[in-house]
Protein backbone atom coordinates (compact mmCIF):
# COMPACT_ATOMS: atom_id res chain seq x y z
CA UNK A 1 0.00 0.00 0.00
CA UNK A 2 2.60 2.57 0.80
CA UNK A 3 4.50 1.73 -2.60
CA UNK A 4 1.10 2.13 -4.37
CA UNK A 5 0.52 5.70 -2.17
CA UNK A 6 4.32 6.94 -2.95
CA UNK A 7 4.06 6.11 -6.80
CA UNK A 8 0.19 7.55 -7.00
CA UNK A 9 1.99 11.15 -4.89
CA UNK A 10 4.84 10.89 -8.28
CA UNK A 11 2.38 10.40 -10.82
CA UNK A 12 0.53 13.92 -9.38
CA UNK A 13 3.88 15.64 -9.09
CA UNK A 14 4.47 14.66 -12.60
CA UNK A 15 1.07 15.71 -13.83
CA UNK A 16 1.45 19.23 -11.73
CA UNK A 17 4.77 20.15 -13.40
CA UNK A 18 3.63 18.99 -16.74
CA UNK A 19 0.52 21.66 -16.07
CA UNK A 20 2.93 24.09 -14.88
CA UNK A 21 5.36 23.38 -18.14
CA UNK A 22 2.16 23.56 -20.47
CA UNK A 23 1.30 27.30 -18.71
CA UNK A 24 4.51 28.67 -19.03
CA UNK A 25 3.94 28.45 -22.68
CA UNK A 26 0.75 28.96 -23.11
CA UNK A 27 1.15 32.33 -21.07
CA UNK A 28 3.94 33.35 -23.60
CA UNK A 29 2.00 32.52 -26.65
CA UNK A 30 -1.02 34.34 -25.67
CA UNK A 31 0.50 37.20 -24.73
CA UNK A 32 4.01 37.74 -26.57
CA UNK A 33 4.83 41.07 -24.87
CA UNK A 34 5.20 39.19 -21.75
CA UNK A 35 8.75 38.15 -23.68
CA UNK A 36 10.02 41.85 -22.96
CA UNK A 37 10.56 40.89 -19.24
CA UNK A 38 11.35 43.51 -16.76
CA UNK A 39 10.05 45.90 -19.53
CA UNK A 40 6.75 44.44 -19.69
CA UNK A 41 3.81 47.15 -18.37
CA UNK A 42 1.68 46.01 -15.30
CA UNK A 43 -1.02 43.96 -16.66
CA UNK A 44 -4.14 44.81 -13.98
CA UNK A 45 -5.92 41.37 -14.57
CA UNK A 46 -9.15 40.83 -11.69
CA UNK A 47 -8.29 37.50 -10.49
CA UNK A 48 -10.34 35.21 -7.39
CA UNK A 49 -8.66 35.38 -4.73
CA UNK A 50 -9.59 32.02 -2.00
CA UNK A 51 -11.94 32.59 0.52
CA UNK A 52 -10.62 33.10 3.88
CA UNK A 53 -10.96 30.19 6.27
CA UNK A 54 -14.62 30.49 8.45
CA UNK A 55 -14.29 33.03 11.03
CA UNK A 56 -11.17 34.83 9.35
CA UNK A 57 -10.40 37.86 8.54
CA UNK A 58 -7.21 39.93 7.18
CA UNK A 59 -6.26 42.94 9.55
CA UNK A 60 -2.39 43.71 8.21
CA UNK A 61 -0.60 43.72 4.81
CA UNK A 62 2.84 44.07 4.06
CA UNK A 63 4.61 45.15 0.54
CA UNK A 64 7.24 45.19 -1.74
CA UNK A 65 6.77 46.96 -4.69
CA UNK A 66 8.80 47.68 -8.27
CA UNK A 67 8.71 51.36 -9.42
CA UNK A 68 6.11 51.93 -12.15
CA UNK A 69 6.49 52.36 -15.90
CA UNK A 70 9.47 54.52 -16.83
CA UNK A 71 11.66 56.15 -19.59
CA UNK A 72 14.60 54.37 -20.31
CA UNK A 73 17.19 54.01 -17.27
CA UNK A 74 20.07 55.54 -18.55
CA UNK A 75 20.98 58.51 -21.57
CA UNK A 76 22.99 55.84 -22.98
CA UNK A 77 20.25 54.04 -25.56
CA UNK A 78 18.77 57.01 -26.37
CA UNK A 79 22.21 59.04 -27.58
CA UNK A 80 23.64 56.36 -29.28
CA UNK A 81 20.56 55.33 -31.48
CA UNK A 82 20.58 59.66 -32.48
CA UNK A 83 24.02 59.39 -33.55
CA UNK A 84 23.61 56.19 -35.63
CA UNK A 85 20.11 57.10 -36.90
CA UNK A 86 21.17 60.52 -37.79
CA UNK A 87 24.60 59.46 -39.66
CA UNK A 88 22.36 56.64 -41.53
CA UNK A 89 19.69 59.15 -42.59
CA UNK A 90 22.45 61.80 -43.63
CA UNK A 91 24.19 59.29 -45.66
CA UNK A 92 20.71 58.25 -47.26
CA UNK A 93 21.02 54.68 -45.64
CA UNK A 94 17.83 54.22 -44.17
CA UNK A 95 15.33 51.87 -45.73
CA UNK A 96 11.60 53.28 -46.08
CA UNK A 97 10.80 51.66 -42.57
CA UNK A 98 13.92 53.01 -41.38
CA UNK A 99 13.95 56.64 -42.69
CA UNK A 100 9.94 56.66 -41.42
CA UNK A 101 11.01 55.36 -37.61
CA UNK A 102 13.89 58.10 -37.62
CA UNK A 103 11.43 60.96 -38.09
CA UNK A 104 9.16 59.80 -35.60
CA UNK A 105 12.11 59.12 -33.02
CA UNK A 106 13.44 62.88 -34.06
CA UNK A 107 10.27 64.06 -33.40
CA UNK A 108 10.30 62.51 -29.39
CA UNK A 109 13.79 63.10 -28.80
CA UNK A 110 13.27 65.73 -26.42
CA UNK A 111 11.01 64.54 -24.60
CA UNK A 112 12.75 61.10 -24.04
CA UNK A 113 16.46 62.74 -23.14
CA UNK A 114 14.94 64.55 -20.62
CA UNK A 115 12.58 61.78 -19.45
CA UNK A 116 15.50 59.81 -19.08
CA UNK A 117 15.20 57.51 -16.05
CA UNK A 118 11.61 59.22 -14.76
CA UNK A 119 8.27 57.85 -13.99
CA UNK A 120 5.62 58.40 -16.90
CA UNK A 121 2.04 58.73 -16.61
CA UNK A 122 1.49 54.95 -17.14
CA UNK A 123 3.73 53.97 -14.23
CA UNK A 124 1.96 56.63 -12.15
CA UNK A 125 -1.67 55.14 -13.01
CA UNK A 126 -0.17 51.74 -12.45
CA UNK A 127 0.12 52.24 -8.98
CA UNK A 128 -3.16 54.01 -8.42
CA UNK A 129 -4.73 50.61 -9.92
CA UNK A 130 -2.82 48.28 -7.69
CA UNK A 131 -3.33 50.60 -4.31
CA UNK A 132 -7.25 51.07 -5.31
CA UNK A 133 -7.48 47.07 -5.88
CA UNK A 134 -5.83 46.15 -2.59
CA UNK A 135 -8.13 48.80 -1.06
CA UNK A 136 -10.78 46.48 -2.87
CA UNK A 137 -9.92 43.23 -2.40
CA UNK A 138 -8.90 43.65 1.85
CA UNK A 139 -11.26 45.93 2.55
CA UNK A 140 -11.57 44.70 6.33
CA UNK A 141 -7.80 46.04 6.66
CA UNK A 142 -8.44 49.76 5.91
CA UNK A 143 -11.86 50.42 6.25
CA UNK A 144 -11.34 51.56 9.78
CA UNK A 145 -8.49 53.70 8.59
CA UNK A 146 -4.96 53.64 10.81
CA UNK A 147 -1.62 53.88 10.70
CA UNK A 148 0.69 52.89 7.32
CA UNK A 149 4.41 53.11 7.13
CA UNK A 150 5.71 53.76 3.03
CA UNK A 151 9.21 53.80 2.87
CA UNK A 152 10.90 54.24 -0.85
CA UNK A 153 14.26 53.83 -2.27
CA UNK A 154 15.92 57.57 -3.15
CA UNK A 155 14.83 56.96 -6.33
CA UNK A 156 12.84 59.65 -8.17
CA UNK A 157 11.07 57.16 -9.96
CA UNK A 158 10.01 55.38 -6.55
CA UNK A 159 8.96 57.96 -4.69
CA UNK A 160 6.44 59.37 -7.51
CA UNK A 161 5.46 55.64 -7.29
CA UNK A 162 5.01 55.75 -3.59
CA UNK A 163 2.80 59.32 -3.46
CA UNK A 164 0.97 57.62 -6.49
CA UNK A 165 -0.25 54.43 -4.49
CA UNK A 166 -0.38 56.30 -1.24
CA UNK A 167 -2.21 58.84 -2.56
CA UNK A 168 -5.26 56.82 -4.45
CA UNK A 169 -5.05 54.89 -0.58
CA UNK A 170 -6.63 57.74 1.00
CA UNK A 171 -8.83 58.51 -1.86
CA UNK A 172 -10.23 55.16 -0.83
CA UNK A 173 -10.36 56.17 2.68
CA UNK A 174 -9.20 59.40 4.01
CA UNK A 175 -9.47 58.15 7.44
CA UNK A 176 -5.72 56.33 6.79
CA UNK A 177 -2.55 58.15 7.97
CA UNK A 178 0.19 56.95 5.70
CA UNK A 179 3.59 58.34 6.71
CA UNK A 180 5.87 58.42 3.15
CA UNK A 181 9.46 58.07 3.70
CA UNK A 182 12.57 58.10 1.36
CA UNK A 183 15.36 58.17 3.34
CA UNK A 184 18.81 56.82 4.02
CA UNK A 185 17.58 55.68 7.52
CA UNK A 186 14.87 53.30 5.94
CA UNK A 187 17.37 51.86 3.30
CA UNK A 188 18.03 48.44 4.98
CA UNK A 189 14.21 47.49 4.19
CA UNK A 190 14.04 48.54 0.46
CA UNK A 191 17.05 49.06 -1.12
CA UNK A 192 19.92 47.43 1.43
CA UNK A 193 22.22 47.69 -1.56
CA UNK A 194 22.21 51.28 -2.04
CA UNK A 195 25.63 52.96 -1.64
CA UNK A 196 24.07 55.74 0.71
CA UNK A 197 22.99 52.28 3.06
CA UNK A 198 24.45 53.70 6.19
CA UNK A 199 24.41 49.77 7.50
CA UNK A 200 26.76 47.81 5.04
CA UNK A 201 26.54 43.94 4.27
CA UNK A 202 28.65 41.40 3.04
CA UNK A 203 26.44 38.58 1.39
CA UNK A 204 28.38 35.96 -0.97
CA UNK A 205 26.95 36.17 -4.42
CA UNK A 206 25.18 33.44 -5.09
CA UNK A 207 25.74 31.10 -9.09
CA UNK A 208 22.42 29.17 -10.28
CA UNK A 209 23.41 25.92 -11.09
CA UNK A 210 22.34 25.95 -14.80
CA UNK A 211 25.14 27.89 -15.10
CA UNK A 212 27.66 25.11 -15.17
CA UNK A 213 25.36 23.43 -18.29
CA UNK A 214 24.28 26.46 -20.09
CA UNK A 215 26.67 25.66 -23.07
CA UNK A 216 24.05 22.45 -23.16
CA UNK A 217 21.64 25.37 -24.55
CA UNK A 218 21.01 26.03 -27.70
CA UNK A 219 19.20 29.59 -29.24
CA UNK A 220 19.37 30.83 -32.79
CA UNK A 221 20.53 34.59 -32.60
CA UNK A 222 18.58 35.70 -35.46
CA UNK A 223 16.60 38.54 -34.99
CA UNK A 224 19.16 40.77 -34.41
CA UNK A 225 20.57 39.82 -37.46
CA UNK A 226 16.93 40.35 -38.94
CA UNK A 227 16.15 44.24 -37.86
CA UNK A 228 19.28 45.87 -38.98
CA UNK A 229 18.50 44.83 -42.89
CA UNK A 230 15.27 46.53 -42.23
CA UNK A 231 16.55 49.40 -40.97
CA UNK A 232 19.78 50.10 -43.43
CA UNK A 233 20.28 49.75 -46.86
CA UNK A 234 23.81 49.23 -46.51
CA UNK A 235 24.15 47.45 -43.39
CA UNK A 236 28.00 47.23 -43.56
CA UNK A 237 28.26 50.81 -43.80
CA UNK A 238 27.40 51.51 -40.04
CA UNK A 239 29.66 52.07 -37.64
CA UNK A 240 29.76 49.72 -34.22
CA UNK A 241 28.95 46.42 -32.90
CA UNK A 242 26.21 45.16 -34.47
CA UNK A 243 25.20 43.05 -31.91
CA UNK A 244 25.17 46.17 -29.40
CA UNK A 245 23.14 47.86 -32.30
CA UNK A 246 20.66 45.24 -32.19
CA UNK A 247 20.46 44.95 -28.57
CA UNK A 248 19.71 48.91 -28.55
CA UNK A 249 16.83 48.58 -30.93
CA UNK A 250 15.45 46.08 -29.28
CA UNK A 251 15.52 47.64 -25.68
CA UNK A 252 13.61 50.59 -27.18
CA UNK A 253 11.18 48.75 -28.53
CA UNK A 254 10.41 46.80 -25.61
CA UNK A 255 10.66 49.73 -23.87
CA UNK A 256 7.73 51.52 -25.88
CA UNK A 257 4.57 50.66 -24.50
CA UNK A 258 5.54 52.45 -20.83
CA UNK A 259 6.35 55.57 -22.55
CA UNK A 260 3.15 55.82 -24.46
CA UNK A 261 5.12 55.55 -28.03
CA UNK A 262 4.09 52.62 -29.20
CA UNK A 263 4.18 52.07 -33.07
CA UNK A 264 7.51 54.34 -33.27
CA UNK A 265 9.47 51.38 -34.68
CA UNK A 266 6.50 50.08 -37.37
CA UNK A 267 6.96 46.78 -38.13
CA UNK A 268 11.03 46.66 -37.61
CA UNK A 269 10.50 44.09 -35.33
CA UNK A 270 6.73 42.35 -33.95
CA UNK A 271 6.48 41.06 -30.54
CA UNK A 272 6.46 37.34 -31.84
CA UNK A 273 10.27 37.65 -32.35
CA UNK A 274 10.35 38.85 -28.88
CA UNK A 275 8.87 36.52 -27.95
CA UNK A 276 10.81 33.45 -29.65
CA UNK A 277 14.64 34.49 -28.16
CA UNK A 278 12.76 35.09 -24.56
CA UNK A 279 13.84 32.08 -23.20
CA UNK A 280 17.18 32.61 -23.64
CA UNK A 281 16.64 36.24 -22.26
CA UNK A 282 14.94 34.71 -19.29
CA UNK A 283 17.86 32.61 -18.36
CA UNK A 284 19.61 35.69 -18.28
CA UNK A 285 17.57 37.53 -15.81
CA UNK A 286 17.35 34.60 -14.14
CA UNK A 287 21.15 34.57 -13.24
CA UNK A 288 21.12 37.67 -11.98
CA UNK A 289 17.92 38.10 -9.80
CA UNK A 290 18.98 34.76 -8.52
CA UNK A 291 22.99 36.43 -7.99
CA UNK A 292 21.82 38.97 -5.37
CA UNK A 293 19.35 36.81 -3.70
CA UNK A 294 21.47 36.73 -0.04
CA UNK A 295 21.52 40.61 -0.69
CA UNK A 296 17.66 40.78 -0.05
CA UNK A 297 18.15 39.58 3.40
CA UNK A 298 17.65 42.88 5.06
CA UNK A 299 14.45 43.60 2.92
CA UNK A 300 12.98 39.89 4.54
CA UNK A 301 14.20 40.72 7.77
CA UNK A 302 12.11 43.99 7.74
CA UNK A 303 8.80 42.47 6.91
CA UNK A 304 9.09 39.72 9.63
CA UNK A 305 9.91 42.70 11.91
CA UNK A 306 7.61 44.48 11.44
CA UNK A 307 4.76 42.09 10.64
CA UNK A 308 6.09 40.34 14.55
CA UNK A 309 4.99 43.64 15.73
CA UNK A 310 2.31 44.35 14.22
CA UNK A 311 0.56 40.56 15.55
CA UNK A 312 2.51 40.96 18.88
CA UNK A 313 0.65 44.40 19.52
CA UNK A 314 3.49 46.86 19.62
CA UNK A 315 3.02 48.28 16.24
CA UNK A 316 -0.73 49.99 14.83
CA UNK A 317 0.26 49.48 11.00
CA UNK A 318 -2.24 47.96 9.36
CA UNK A 319 0.04 47.82 6.38
CA UNK A 320 4.09 48.77 5.71
CA UNK A 321 4.57 49.74 2.41
CA UNK A 322 7.63 49.84 0.19
CA UNK A 323 8.77 50.58 -3.12
CA UNK A 324 11.85 49.94 -4.73
CA UNK A 325 13.21 48.45 -7.92
CA UNK A 326 13.50 45.23 -10.07
CA UNK A 327 16.98 44.28 -8.75
CA UNK A 328 15.48 44.24 -5.83
CA UNK A 329 12.42 42.56 -5.85
CA UNK A 330 13.48 39.79 -8.40
CA UNK A 331 16.17 38.74 -6.05
CA UNK A 332 13.72 38.49 -3.14
CA UNK A 333 11.45 36.60 -5.02
CA UNK A 334 14.17 34.22 -5.70
CA UNK A 335 15.05 34.25 -1.69
CA UNK A 336 11.56 33.79 -0.70
CA UNK A 337 11.56 31.12 -2.94
CA UNK A 338 7.74 32.84 -4.35
CA UNK A 339 6.52 30.27 -7.00
CA UNK A 340 9.76 27.73 -7.01
CA UNK A 341 11.67 30.74 -8.02
CA UNK A 342 14.68 29.31 -5.70
CA UNK A 343 14.46 25.57 -7.26
CA UNK A 344 17.98 26.41 -8.55
CA UNK A 345 17.69 23.43 -11.54
CA UNK A 346 20.53 21.97 -13.47
CA UNK A 347 18.95 21.67 -16.60
CA UNK A 348 18.74 25.62 -18.30
CA UNK A 349 15.73 24.35 -20.09
CA UNK A 350 13.78 23.93 -16.47
CA UNK A 351 14.79 26.99 -15.51
CA UNK A 352 11.74 28.92 -17.19
CA UNK A 353 9.64 27.09 -15.26
CA UNK A 354 10.55 28.35 -11.88
CA UNK A 355 10.79 31.93 -12.68
CA UNK A 356 9.61 34.05 -15.57
CA UNK A 357 10.92 37.43 -16.28
CA UNK A 358 7.71 38.93 -16.72
CA UNK A 359 6.59 38.39 -12.99
CA UNK A 360 9.60 41.12 -12.49
CA UNK A 361 7.44 43.60 -14.70
CA UNK A 362 7.04 47.14 -14.22
CA UNK A 363 5.35 48.16 -10.80
CA UNK A 364 5.69 44.42 -9.86
CA UNK A 365 4.37 43.20 -6.48
CA UNK A 366 4.44 40.79 -3.43
CA UNK A 367 2.05 40.96 -0.98
CA UNK A 368 1.59 39.59 2.11
CA UNK A 369 -2.29 39.51 3.34
CA UNK A 370 -2.37 38.34 7.26
CA UNK A 371 -5.39 36.72 8.68
CA UNK A 372 -6.70 35.94 12.10
CA UNK A 373 -10.25 34.79 13.65
CA UNK A 374 -13.02 37.10 14.10
CA UNK A 375 -13.32 36.13 17.77
CA UNK A 376 -9.46 36.07 18.86
CA UNK A 377 -7.61 32.72 19.20
CA UNK A 378 -6.41 30.29 16.74
CA UNK A 379 -3.34 30.93 14.22
CA UNK A 380 -2.29 33.92 12.61
CA UNK A 381 -2.07 33.13 8.79
CA UNK A 382 -0.45 34.63 6.18
CA UNK A 383 -0.92 34.78 2.19
CA UNK A 384 1.26 36.18 -0.35
CA UNK A 385 0.60 37.39 -3.80
CA UNK A 386 2.88 37.96 -6.86
CA UNK A 387 1.41 40.44 -8.85
CA UNK A 388 -2.60 40.27 -7.93
CA UNK A 389 -2.43 35.85 -7.92
CA UNK A 390 -2.07 33.70 -5.25
CA UNK A 391 1.37 32.25 -5.28
CA UNK A 392 3.16 29.19 -3.62
CA UNK A 393 5.99 29.13 -1.13
CA UNK A 394 8.50 26.70 0.05
CA UNK A 395 6.67 27.17 3.44
CA UNK A 396 4.69 23.68 4.38
CA UNK A 397 0.77 24.08 4.94
CA UNK A 398 -2.58 21.69 4.65
CA UNK A 399 -4.68 25.08 3.87
CA UNK A 400 -2.62 26.40 0.63
CA UNK A 401 -2.90 29.40 -0.56
CA UNK A 402 -2.83 29.81 3.34
CA UNK A 403 -0.21 29.60 5.97
CA UNK A 404 0.49 29.65 9.59
CA UNK A 405 2.47 32.53 10.43
CA UNK A 406 4.45 30.77 12.78
CA UNK A 407 5.28 28.23 10.34
CA UNK A 408 6.09 31.35 8.03
CA UNK A 409 8.48 33.05 10.16
CA UNK A 410 10.14 29.96 11.68
CA UNK A 411 11.05 29.30 8.09
CA UNK A 412 12.30 32.68 6.73
CA UNK A 413 14.37 33.30 10.05
CA UNK A 414 16.26 30.01 9.45
CA UNK A 415 16.61 31.27 5.64
CA UNK A 416 18.14 34.39 6.69
CA UNK A 417 20.64 32.63 9.25
CA UNK A 418 21.93 29.85 7.18
CA UNK A 419 23.45 31.90 4.41
CA UNK A 420 26.83 30.89 3.64
CA UNK A 421 29.75 33.10 4.66
CA UNK A 422 31.53 34.61 2.06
Amino acid sequence: MKKILTTFFVALLAISAGAQNRAVLDDLKADPRRAYGTDYPYRMETRTLTKAPDGYQPFYVSHYGRHGSRYYWNDHLYKELDTLLTEAHNKHNLTPEGEAFYQRFMAAKDELSTGVSELTQLGWEQHQKIARKMFNAFPEVFEKGGNVLAISSLSGRCVISMAAFCQELCQCNPKLEIREQSSRFTLDGVVPTDRQNPVKHDYPKATPRYEKNRDQFHAEHTLRDKILPRLFINVDSIHGNRHHIGSNLINLYTSLPSILHEGMMGNLITDEEIASEWEESNLGSYSWVFSDKYRMIPILQDILKKADAVVAGSSDHVADLRFGHDSCLGPLTVLMGINGADIDPVDPYEVKYCYQSWETCKASNIQLIFYRAKKGGGDILVKCLLNGEEATLPVPTDQYPYYKWSDFRNFYTARCNDVPQP
